[in-house]
Order: structure tokens, then C-alpha cells, then sequence
């Protein structure tokens, strides 16, 4: 069981982290992103943050369990909000949401059935 639980956390933390990397440096993908979205380009360092922070808490919760778990919760519910910008747009094209959705979601499902929580 750690070791579904460790391929799944860091993967989630990799995902997440690239991702806020591309948020915070102001690459093409998550500007065109947040064009389609309406969603303000000075957004773009904040949600990165967000990412950044879900990632290294991901990381931390290798130590700290409940860290981690806090974490991808966070992580769930910003891409609850995604998906939430995605529909009011009327943007069902969901399959890179999906992913990066279910990440988060799985590595919150690793950590609570791990450590004795679920």
C-alpha cells in the first residue's frame, strides 16, 4: 500500500507543480487557458500559487500525514472550481481537467486509506 500511496502522491506533486510553474512564469497554455475561461490574467500568479503550495504540501504530508491530506483536499476543491469556470463557458472539453482532477482526488483516497483515515 506505500507504494501506491508514494507513485501517487508524487506524481499528483509533479503534475501540480509543473503546472504551477507554468502558471507563475506566464507560459502560453494557461494564458490561453484563462482567455477561454474570462479569467484575468493577473489571476494567473495567485492560482499558480495555489498549485505550488498544493504540490509542496503533497510533499510535506509525506511526513506530516495530515499536511498531505489537507492538501489534495485543497487541490480537489480548486479543481472543483475549475470545472465550475469551465461549464460557464459552456467548455465541455474536460479531459485535461479530468486528469488533473483526479490526481488530487486519488492522492487524497492514498493518504486517508494509508494512514488509517478512510
Amino acid at each position: 500500500m506505500f507504494a501506491a500511496y508514494l507513485v501517487v502522491t508524487l506524481l499528483t506533486s509533479a503534475v501540480n507543480g509543473a503546472a504551477a510553474v507554468a502558471n507563475l512564469i506566464g507560459h502560453d497554455y494557461p494564458k490561453s487557458q484563462a482567455d477561454k475561461m474570462g479569467v484575468p490574467h493577473s489571476w494567473m500568479r495567485p492560482l499558480g500559487t495555489l498549485l505550488g503550495a498544493g504540490a509542496l504540501g503533497l510533499l510535506a504530508g509525506l511526513v506530516v500525514p495530515v499536511l498531505g491530506a489537507l492538501a489534495a483536499a485543497g487541490l480537489v476543491l480548486y479543481f472543483i472550481g475549475a470545472l465550475w469556470a469551465h461549464l460557464r463557458v459552456g467548455d465541455h472539453a474536460l479531459g485535461p481537467w479530468s486528469v488533473f482532477f483526479c490526481l488530487p482526488a486519488a492522492a487524497l483516497a492514498a493518504n486517508l486509506a494509508y494512514h488509517g483515515l478512510g
